[in-house]
């Protein structure tokens, strides 16, 4: 009833419909975000392990794994929306051109965090990190910056790819 009522109102005002070819204001994407998620989920691996590794887990314990698995397993959806964003909305011909694996890449990426949801194997992590990396080097080089790589300064003290800002 109320979508008919909007649907005369639409008529009788006539309002121009809008669209926008992205989800945010253009040229407004960084991967930094997929990287922290991806290094979080590193760590709620690794987390996960250590809790596994007592002889008498207690239910605070327990608790506690239920916790971090959930995260570890959001941030791997994270990690995966945050480069489907910006493969979507960003990557288009040009791009391509540059680096024509950039599809498979993401579909790479897309298996790796769907895998890092599935298990607690640090490796999987691991792999999404390094696929994601390789996704921000090519990003940013699609927009003439040059990156560097540095060990991030916090656990899981992974190798991280960042962009040079002069």
């Amino acid at each position: 009833m109320i979508h008919a009522l909007l649907r005369g109102i639409d008529r009788l005002v006539s309002v121009p419909a809008a669209s926008a070819h992205c989800d945010i204001p253009c040229k407004i994407y960084d991967p930094s975000a997929a990287q922290i998620a991806a290094l979080s989920v590193i760590r709620f691996m690794d987390l996960i392990n250590e809790l596994g590794q007592k002889d008498s887990p207690t239910l605070a314990d327990q608790a506690l794994l239920a916790r971090l698995v959930e995260q570890k397993e959001s941030h791997a959806e994270k990690a995966k929306h945050e480069i489907r964003i910006i493969w979507g909305d960003y990557i288009k011909q040009p791009q391509r051109d540059a680096y024509p694996n950039i599809d498979a890449l993401v579909h790479s990426i897309m298996l790796a965090g769907s895998a890092c949801k599935q298990g607690i194997e640090r490796g999987k992590g691991e792999k999404l990190l390094t696929l994601i990396n390789e996704f921000t080097a090519a990003f940013w080089d699609t927009k003439g910056v040059t990156t560097f790589t540095a060990t991030c300064p916090y656990p899981p003290s992974e190798t991280v790819v960042y962009p040079k800002l002069d």
